[in-house]
């Protein structure tokens, strides 16, 4: 699967699952990710529970639902290989702007270990 191609041609709405060192599980509201190349995928995360999480456990699940009808979209699994503060390259790949300081956003990058359709137990070729 093209992971480029398929977060630029679809809409929709992600979410990001975390969990901390004690198992205590997060889900929040994240962008379609960064694709750095097919096998990575990158967000900018604030300083907030899911980068505080994901600093604790690197292990994660995204799951993207497509806009319009059905259930359509993509269940990732990934795990966090390292992350960057360079205010200069978290800012080249921002899409949108929320307020805040700006200088405290950390680049977050993960290696894809499977993909599957939003629904079902089938894995992606």
């Amino acid at each position: 699967m093209n992971l480029s191609q398929y977060f630029d041609d679809k809409e929709g709405i992600g979410i990001l699952s975390t969990v901390d060192a004690t198992g205590l599980v997060n889900s929040a509201v994240y962008a379609a990710p960064h694709v750095i190349d097919e096998e990575t995928i990158a967000f900018i995360m604030r300083p907030r529970r899911s980068l505080a999480n994901i600093r604790q456990n690197p292990n994660a699940a995204y799951l993207f639902v497509e806009k319009g009808p059905g259930y359509q979209g993509k269940r990732l699994t990934v795990v966090k290989t390292h992350e960057e503060t360079d205010s200069d390259k978290v800012n080249l790949l921002r899409r949108s702007h929320h307020g805040g300081d700006e200088t405290q956003a950390t680049l977050v990058y993960f290696k894809v270990t499977d993909i599957r359709p939003l629904v079902g137990d089938a894995e992606e070729t």
